[in-house]
């Protein structure tokens, strides 16, 4: 790295680039009426690049505030009847292992069809650029190159909810049907740093369809009304992950980014994600516990995973991880659990969160596990606070990680503040601030006890880069699941 810096170009990011506006969004309504606020500004072009997305993902579910269908898809479309300059682009990832498999993962609409009957004005495509079993799993959205949002979030019908996870919402449904408590994370940009990742946008819709798009120009003032600036005059970097394919270049900026992070910190390392699977980013952390006067290390995870495969793999692998993570916690720094509501129902987490002291925040659509190193493409955005005159930056990257951490456990950003002063110590106030409730439980050894499996860190499941024989491979494991 260069001098004291963790965001530098060319290794732990791809570019560092200014905004004046830089927002933090929590959770999926938020999100969803914010991107929506910014579209109706739209002119030029909407690139929408996602993992999943469903025309029916209801934007405002108690009723709409702002103008315009309440719908994605109808949204969509009537902004490409009414503004002749416009252009939209949406591209998801093709959600397959296989070829041959192709039309169970990319829905009962094909594009072609989608695109036949659509505005010529109107781009679907799915993207299927990516070595065999990867997946692209950047969520980005850009919108005139001069507003973009980049984070965890997908407009799909399961993402929706606000930042309190009440046990009973009647708006949290999915096509008519409840769907659990779910906390999400996501940043918004302007200027520089919204060019730069509609250049992201633009080479993902160029290897996907072949198809160039020029950056675009617009003088008007696209940013949300109702999103309140997090900080201004900011640079942010843009780390991604992308496996080598063909003959382009495997890019590991997220992994950079995280080791450096992880290895910098002085006091405090605060991380939220979906999975916690990753052997070379436990080891560092590993490594950082047994130091004498290393980092406390405070981790916020699902409590299970979302469905029966994940649970054989991912989980499983989790409980490796664990064990080693508990092991190295020779000083009694490490700290690892599950959020839920006021009725104790788990909170699934699927947010992509890094805070490490008062000096970086990272903010994206990447996992703590292997695939999100090497092997599916990945986006992430970061800010540094860099010697004294970043003051502000500092106060704001410590005032996220608390506000996270709060929502979790029930409890006022300022309550936790006065216990974190008396006591000195993240970790400890966490601990003193756990309750009944709505809070923050603990994984032990006997929280996971029996979910250890054959499956653990499996390299078909979770590849940190393009495994040779990867076909054979998925061939023998469906072999075994397939009548």
């Amino acid at each position: 790295m260069t001098g004291d810096r963790l965001l530098v170009p060319g290794e732990t990011c791809w570019r560092l680039e200014h905004a004046e506006q830089f927002a933090f969004i929590v959770d999926a309504a938020d999100y969803f009426r914010h991107t929506k606020a910014a579209m109706l500004r739209a002119k030029h072009r909407i690139l929408l690049i996602g993992w999943d997305f469903d025309a029916r993902t209801v934007f405002e579910p108690g009723g709409k505030t702002l103008p315009g269908y309440n719908e994605l898809g109808p949204f969509l479309r009537s902004l490409v009847r009414k503004r002749p300059s416009l252009e939209v682009h949406v591209l998801r990832s093709n959600l397959r292992l296989l070829p041959a498999f192709e039309g169970l993962w990319t829905g009962v609409t094909p594009v072609s069809v989608m695109n036949r009957f659509s505005s010529e004005r109107m781009h679907f495509a799915i993207d299927g650029a990516h070595p065999t079993g990867a997946v692209h799993h950047q969520k980005i959205v850009v919108v005139d190159d001069a507003v973009a949002f980049c984070g965890g979030i997908d407009f799909t019908v399961d993402r929706w909810d606000t930042p309190e996870h009440l046990d009973e919402n009647r708006l949290r449904r999915a096509l008519g049907e409840p769907h659990g408590p779910r906390h999400e994370v996501a940043a918004a940009v302007d200027d520089a740093a919204a060019r730069a990742l509609g250049e992201v946008a633009r080479d993902r819709w160029l290897a996907a369809t072949g198809q160039s798009l020029e950056p675009v120009e617009s003088t008007r003032d696209v940013w949300p009304d109702a999103l309140a600036p997090t900080l201004r005059d900011v640079d942010v970097a843009i780390a991604r992950t992308m496996p080598r394919l063909g003959d382009g270049e495997e890019i590991r900026e997220v992994e950079a980014l995280n080791l450096a992070g992880m290895a910098a910190a002085r006091e405090t390392i605060y991380l939220e994600n979906q999975y916690l699977a990753s052997r070379t980013l436990v080891d560092a952390l590993a490594a950082r516990l047994r130091e004498q006067a290393g980092p406390e290390i405070v981790i916020v995870i699902p409590r299970k995973s979302e469905s029966p495969l994940e649970e054989r793999s991912m989980d499983s692998a989790r409980y490796r991880m664990l064990k080693r993570l508990w092991a190295a916690d020779l000083h009694d720094r490490l700290g690892v659990y599950w959020p839920v509501t006021d009725g104790g129902t788990p909170v699934y987490v699927h947010a992509k969160v890094m805070a490490v002291d008062d000096r970086l925040f990272r903010v994206g659509s990447s996992n703590l596990n292997n695939r999100s190193l090497g092997f599916d493409s990945e986006c992430d955005v970061a800010v540094e606070a860099v010697g004294t005159d970043d003051s502000g930056v500092a106060r704001t990257i410590v005032t996220l990680r608390n506000a996270l951490v709060c929502e979790h456990l029930g409890v006022d950003v300022e309550e936790f503040e006065r216990e974190h002063a008396e006591r000195g110590s993240f970790l400890a106030a966490v601990e003193a601030l756990r309750g009944s409730g709505r809070t923050l439980l603990r994984f032990t050894p006997e929280t996971v006890v029996g979910e250890a499996s054959l499956w653990a860190e499996n390299d078909l499941m979770d590849p940190d880069r393009v495994p040779e024989s990867f076909a054979r491979s998925v061939a023998r494991w469906l072999g075994g699941f397939v009548d």
